[in-house]
């Protein structure tokens, strides 16, 4: 320590030394006694006990820790705005689209080939996908608050979002869910923004609390599920209102009629300008600069997204 003038030992360190050892210091102290360290015991510390915390009782406390940790994490990687990217899992890139075709050609199966000939004329939505992930991670990188996509973690258009960030050298973050038939991350989210979800509820809210836009590729259930809820929100002003992009008018307009819901008075007219529909990833981020302006100032920084 350095001297002070009157040669007394510099003791101001100690005004901030902790009180109290840190939960992470008494986790690791040693070994219980030998008579209280099998499985029936009680002697481990609540925060450490994994039975204990995974007992039907404890389930608010993993809902609120399920919330916290993301959050958490984001905060430390300064995550303030998002373009969250919904759609399925079982859209495949061009590339390996064609081979399916061809495999399915030589080997003379029909029903194979109709099959891998539809998987190709959905797989420039993967191109796409993958395209305006690189859009975005490029131009935000201008922003004074940078732009990061979010998708749902998995394969297909998950994977697509999360890979055109990573190929152009940005951070992409990935939001899985535990699925009984288990689905793997994909390997191009950046790995300390990469979660697993046991909620359906927090994930979801998690895809809403920083987006400034949604943009919702041709998907199944899951996306419709994803899609719904996002304008139910808006629409009842439950969260604040944000583009919805909508890709592939062709495919949206034939899953649902929507005219007919504004002639049978199930949504009101203006409800159909709660998003519009686009064609390629260009005229998607053209809509979201134009929305934005993105000319933020430093000052600035950090007005785009928004709590729910």
């Amino acid at each position: 320590m350095k001297p002070t003038i009157n040669g007394a030992a510099d003791k101001r360190g100690e005004l901030k030394a902790r009180n109290f050892p840190s939960a992470q210091q008494e986790a690791v102290k040693g070994a219980p006694p030998t008579r209280y360290d099998g499985p029936e015991s009680s002697y481990r510390l609540a925060f450490t006990d994994t039975d204990f915390l995974l007992r039907e009782d404890l389930r608010p406390v993993r809902m609120q820790l399920e919330l916290l940790k993301p959050e958490l994490v984001q905060q430390e990687q300064h995550i303030e705005s998002t373009i969250v990217i919904f759609g399925s899992a079982r859209i495949v890139p061009t590339d390996v689209a064609q081979r399916l075709v061809a495999d399915a050609a030589s080997a003379n199966n029909e029903t194979a080939l109709r099959m891998a000939q539809t998987h190709l004329s959905m797989a420039r939505y993967y191109d796409e996908a993958r395209h305006f992930a690189q859009l975005v991670t490029q131009k935000s990188r201008e922003l004074a608050t940078p732009i990061y996509v979010v998708t749902g973690g998995g394969p297909g258009i998950m994977e697509a979002g999360n890979r055109g960030a990573y190929e152009v050298g940005g951070k992409s973050i990935g939001l899985n869910i535990v699925l009984p038939h288990e689905q793997a991350p994909n390997p191009y989210i950046t790995p300390e923004l990469c979660f697993q979800f046991h909620y359906f509820g927090l994930r979801k809210m998690h895809f809403l609390m920083r987006s400034i836009g949604l943009v919702c590729f041709p998907g199944g259930f899951g996306t419709l599920d994803e899609l719904f809820e996002a304008l139910t929100l808006i629409q009842t002003g439950k969260c604040r209102r944000r583009p919805v992009l909508l890709f592939g008018r062709d495919f949206w307009t034939r899953l649902i009629n929507f005219d007919l819901l504004v002639e049978t008075g199930m949504i009101s007219p203006m409800d159909v300008e709660l998003f519009r529909f686009v064609e390629t990833a260009q005229e998607a981020w053209d809509v979201l600069e134009a929305h934005y302006g993105f000319s933020l100032r430093e000052d600035a920084k950090g007005d785009l997204a928004g709590q729910l």
